[in-house]
């Protein structure tokens, strides 16, 4: 017999707004900001324009990903999976040599 309820999929976080809320996350954050700024050479003027470039967006994933704890800080005060995030960093890195996809 065939079930008349539909089994829904599991959606995928939407890649640009996940980053925008790590992005909130790290600016309520002045330390870690600071720490990221420091990195990356992007001055606090600058977050602004600097979070409409994929590559800034891709360095602050990698710097969250970067250091569990923190990503798991991210997950656990947003709500999103650690797996929503690495989804999330995985859109906006390039993959590494050991991705396979070389």
């Amino acid at each position: 017999m065939k079930s008349n309820f539909k089994r829904t999929q599991p959606t995928s976080p939407d890649p640009t707004e996940v980053s925008v809320e790590v992005l909130a996350w790290l600016a309520s954050d002045s330390e870690l900001l600071a720490r990221f700024l420091a990195l990356t050479g992007v001055e606090p003027e600058q977050i602004r324009r600097a979070a409409s470039d994929p590559g800034f967006m891709s360095a602050m994933l990698d710097f969250i990903m970067a250091h569990e704890p923190t990503a798991l800080e991210f997950c656990a005060a947003s709500g999103r999976t650690p797996e929503d995030l690495t989804m999330v960093w995985r859109h906006f890195s390039k993959p590494g040599l050991d991705s396979g996809e070389y």
